[in-house]
């Protein structure tokens, strides 16, 4: 009986020094300035002056844009992982996207596409669409691209990115800027299209589009500011400690290939490195029946150890 009054006893001084520690920790200017000082830190983002997409304006005036902007901000600010692995792929992968875009004209913005896209990876998405740039099937082989059991170009992002380029582009020719042709590589032209005649707008910023495309250009917003000011957004790091490029060269395959882990330890490498490196190479063979040519990557002597 006592140890049961001892603990009730026992209890209620807990409760009521809880109580007073929450009466003394009340909400206040100064405890808030007082716990900024902590390790870790979540802070409301101030909005980026200026926002522009393709030199195109954000008219972050309008309330709801301000809002879907700030959301975009703030979700990638603070997946810090996500886009720390972004910024270290983009320095790899960037300098191959940026002078196919602009061989075809295509605002260097759009790089940003393939960073929403597939995280700069040769993703596969639920509905078969494919690499850094997510085609279609029908899409690929419509501008060309070579898509079988053998081979996919999909998975070739140089061949891709010019896919990508001349979509954007067609795209532009149609609607007249550049944000709604970003905006319909998501939704399609048609899909872009049918919107802008049911509400009689022509603006991005004016239509009610569903969730995903009405997010679309805010996400590639939002990581053109991030990766473009780094530090400013908490992210720090080395130049050694991003990805980097392995420099390679390219040999003619004109004729069939029935073992590609031989073919590789020909040139010094292994099976995994090839693929690595032709990912469009889909299988461990090449028929090439028509004779065709094709450009196989190799990286330069060196760069990984003999097989």
């Amino acid at each position: 009986m006592k140890l049961k009054n001892i603990f009730i006893g026992g209890s209620l001084l807990v409760v009521c020094g809880l109580g007073i520690n929450a009466v003394q920790d009340a909400p206040s200017d100064e405890n808030q300035e007082k716990k900024i000082a902590n390790d870790y830190n979540v802070y409301a983002l101030p909005m980026p002056e200026d926002l522009e997409f393709a030199g195109e304006k954000v008219p972050v005036e309008i309330p709801d844009v301000y809002e879907r902007m700030d959301r975009e901000l703030l979700v990638n600010t603070y997946w810090q992982s996500n886009t720390l692995l972004l910024l270290k792929r983009a320095n790899k992968y960037f300098p191959v996207i940026e002078p196919i875009l602009a061989e075809h004209g295509v605002p260097d913005d759009f790089k940003y596409l393939a960073v929403i896209e597939s995280s700069l990876t040769n993703a596969v998405s639920p509905a078969g669409a494919r690499g850094f740039w997510q085609i279609m099937e029908s899409t690929g082989k419509e501008y060309g691209l070579e898509i079988n059991d053998n081979v996919d170009e999909r998975y070739n992002i140089e061949k891709s990115t010019h896919v990508a380029a001349e979509y954007f582009k067609k795209s532009k020719e149609r609607f007249g800027n550049w944000t709604l042709a970003a905006a319909a590589y998501n939704a399609g032209n048609y899909g872009v299209d049918r919107q802008r005649e049911r509400q009689d707008v022509s603006d991005y910023y004016d239509l009610l589009l569903g969730e995903e495309t009405g997010r679309y250009i805010f996400r590639i917003l939002a990581l053109k500011e991030i990766m473009e000011n780094p530090q400013q957004y908490g992210f720090n790091f080395r130049q050694k400690d991003l990805y980097q490029h392995i420099p390679s060269y390219k040999v003619k395959v004109d004729t069939a290939v029935t073992d590609f882990a031989r073919f590789a330890q020909n040139f010094g490498i292994n099976y995994k490195i090839l693929k690595i490196h032709n990912p469009w190479l889909r299988e461990a063979h090449l028929n090439n029946r028509s004779r065709k040519e094709y450009l196989i990557e190799l990286p330069e002597e060196g760069y990984y150890p003999a097989p």
